[in-house]
């Protein structure tokens, strides 16, 4: 009885949907896990929550920075407002950063004129106190 075989050194040709099965398997195993069809499924910006959350602190009703800079120049005129800058606005107190002692002095001596201005361009009770601050 003779038997066929066939010879130990012919190569087995491999089939390419193994190939791209064993490459998939392994770059799986690779990255731990199946790849994720969306990345950003789950993030979310800041802006999306922000308002509820700030209006739940009763943190709401804010000043746009852009408005209170364009009302600073109005009431300081171009050239304090060159010197000067506003740095914050909060609970009625606002806070001027001026690049020099003597301009700090100047405005100080000017206070009561800021504040009236500021009540003609922003409204009542909007700024209620200026406080300057050498920076």
């Amino acid at each position: 009885m003779a038997q066929n075989k066939k010879p130990s050194h012919s190569k087995k040709k491999a089939l390419p949907h193994t190939r791209k099965w064993m490459r998939e398997l392994t770059l799986r195993q690779w990255r731990h896990g199946d790849p994720v069809a969306d990345p950003n499924r789950n993030i979310h910006q800041a802006s999306e929550h922000l308002d509820k959350l700030l209006s739940k602190l009763g943190v709401s009703g804010g000043m746009d920075e852009q408005k209170l800079r364009n009302a600073w120049v109005k009431v300081a005129g171009d050239f304090v407002a060159k010197h000067a800058e506003p740095e914050s606005l909060k609970k009625g107190v606002l806070v001027l950063t001026v690049i020099q002692p003597s301009m700090r002095f100047h405005l100080e001596q000017m206070k009561g004129k800021l504040l009236k201005n500021f009540r003609d361009e922003l409204g009542e009770g909007v700024v209620k106190q200026v406080r300057f601050k050498v920076g």
